[in-house]
């Protein structure tokens, strides 16, 4: 199948982006494509580079129900085009409380469920844990008519557990909605650790990054998918808007090296300690 991955500035109008992501729908439609993924927050500028305070509050009304008035608009635009589409948003659910989420709907509009970031940091230009409660839909998979489909909202992405969880439960492709910056962590290190998480646990892997300047941080861009033995298969512009197309082979999934060897000759039955521990 084909995919897109929607590589587009978030402004501080909210409503010219959801406008410009549907656009981009409209575009991944006519390049063919049986699934679009965006980057993390996509609706909004990146308010999580502030501490909590008067950003914080600003950022509270921005969070939505899911379903809502964003995922109505997504949904019938999927349902338009029969197309899979991984979303972002900042939800907030009937208890009040809000989470960075991926709503996942399928080719004929249905909202298939929710994946919530399970991991918030706190870290210079990312103090997640001021916004963020850590997700509680744990790793789920969903099955579209794209394929079977995880999600890795950004920071989740760094922890094998998790990317490990993804491949068990069956996933043929992982998107990783994210917000990276420049010089957060050195030239490279993103893309190398998607491609060992692929090849260690035999799927593709997509990342959608946000692009442009704010306040604090440049967000380089640079989406890109790779492929069950660790190749990169496409790659989206450094720093400007983008389209990037990249089409998937799920055979590749069954033969991979993962599939063929290393997942069969685990030992799940010595692992719960080690993963348990404090460091």
């Amino acid at each position: 199948m084909r995919i897109a991955l929607a590589q587009i500035v978030s402004t501080e109008d909210r409503d010219r982006n959801l406008d410009r992501a549907l656009a981009a729908m409209d575009e991944a439609a006519a390049a063919g494509a049986d699934l679009v993924a965006f980057a993390e927050i996509v609706l909004d500028r990146f308010f999580p580079q502030l501490p909590c305070g008067e950003s914080s509050q600003k950022a509270a009304d921005l969070a939505e129900p899911v379903p809502g008035p964003t995922t109505d608009s997504i949904m019938a635009k999927a349902r338009e085009h029969g197309m899979v589409v991984v979303f972002n948003l900042y939800e907030r659910d009937d208890r009040g409380r809000t989470f960075d989420s991926s709503p996942v709907i399928d080719a004929d509009g249905t909202l298939l469920g929710v994946s919530r970031m399970i991991h918030i940091t706190d870290y210079e230009g990312f103090h997640e844990q001021d916004y963020y409660h850590p997700g509680d839909t744990g790793a789920p998979v969903f099955e579209t008519r794209a394929g079977k489909i995880g999600v890795a909202i950004c920071y989740d992405r760094h922890y094998p557990e998790y990317m490990r969880a993804l491949a068990l439960a069956g996933a043929d492709l992982v998107v990783i909605p994210q917000a990276g910056a420049l010089g957060e962590w050195p030239d490279g290190l993103f893309e190398a650790e998607v491609r060992t998480a692929a090849f260690q646990n035999g799927y593709f892997a997509a990342l959608c990054n946000r692009v442009g300047v704010e306040e604090k941080l440049t967000f380089a861009g640079e989406s890109f998918a790779v492929d069950p033995d660790g190749r990169v298969i496409a790659r989206g512009k450094r720093l400007e808007e983008d389209l990037v197309i990249a089409d998937l082979d799920f055979a590749k999934c069954a033969d991979s090296a993962a599939r063929r060897l290393f997942l069969k000759d685990r030992r799940p039955e010595l692992y719960a300690d080690w993963v348990a521990g404090d460091l």
